[in-house]
């Protein structure tokens, strides 16, 4: 399993390849726009990035060039574009490979294996240890304290979206968007409910929480007991409040 960066504006398109890239295995995250997938690739160091050219602020050729004065990380093209003097431009601007619009999932899936492959990148992604809470993103599974935690698919994504942000406070619009793929002004009561799921799966409330904290009027983060312990809850737990 690899943890790509998906750089698409179409929100469409973009929750299509999420789900397609996630059903093969992968951890993924996206970003609307040149400017936030450049920002997202350099902070999050992901395994590869997938970079759509036609970007409403700043054309994905250039993002590439910008990105390649920072960063190695491998990038495959996708594009509607398909002359050759384009794919020429964008693999000399550093491109690992590219792919033509409209592309199958399981093209874009061994693409991405193939890239990884050919550069000598892991797709084995480690646990992510959070405390005492063990989120296995390659089997999708959870322990706490060495305990079994049964989850839905949908609240293993919010878990492990979270768990790879430990101590970073996330809104629930970028919940909406990263987890669920909705669009801005989606229905922010999904995340509240999934919060409150989770924390019973996790035998706290927002309340009393151990792992699952509200920052009021921001959002809710990850973090080990030890490290928030001290601190009291920001909100109650019901719909509105994560």
């Amino acid at each position: 399993m690899a943890h790509l960066l998906v750089v698409e504006d179409d929100p469409q398109l973009r929750g299509a390849l999420v789900r397609a890239l996630r059903d093969k295995g992968h951890a993924v995250a996206t970003a609307p726009s040149g400017m936030a997938g450049l920002d997202a690739a350099v902070t999050d160091r992901p395994d590869l990035v997938v970079l759509d050219l036609g970007l409403p602020d700043v054309d994905g050729a250039q993002v590439l060039r910008m990105l390649r004065s920072v960063s190695d990380v491998p990038v495959i093209v996708a594009t509607a574009r398909d002359d050759e003097p384009e794919m020429v431009t964008v693999l000399e601007a550093g491109a690992d490979d590219y792919i033509i619009k409209p592309f199958g999932a399981a093209q874009l899936d061994a693409r991405v294996k193939a890239v990884l492959r050919r550069l000598g990148v892991t797709e084995t992604e480690e646990p992510l240890l959070v405390g005492d809470l063990r989120v296995d993103v390659a089997s999708r599974e959870v322990t706490l304290s060495g305990a079994a935690i049964d989850l839905t698919p949908r609240e293993f994504d919010l878990l492990a979206y979270l768990a790879h942000r430990p101590g970073q406070v996330v809104s629930r619009r970028e919940l909406l968007a990263e987890v669920w793929q909705q669009p801005l002004g989606g229905a922010d009561k999904t995340v509240d409910v999934h919060l409150s799921w989770l924390r019973r799966k996790l035998g706290e409330t927002a309340q009393s929480p151990r792992y699952l904290h509200t920052v009021r009027t921001v959002g809710v983060k990850l973090a080990a007991p030890e490290e928030t312990s001290h601190r009291p809850a920001d909100a109650p737990d019901t719909p509105g409040t994560a």
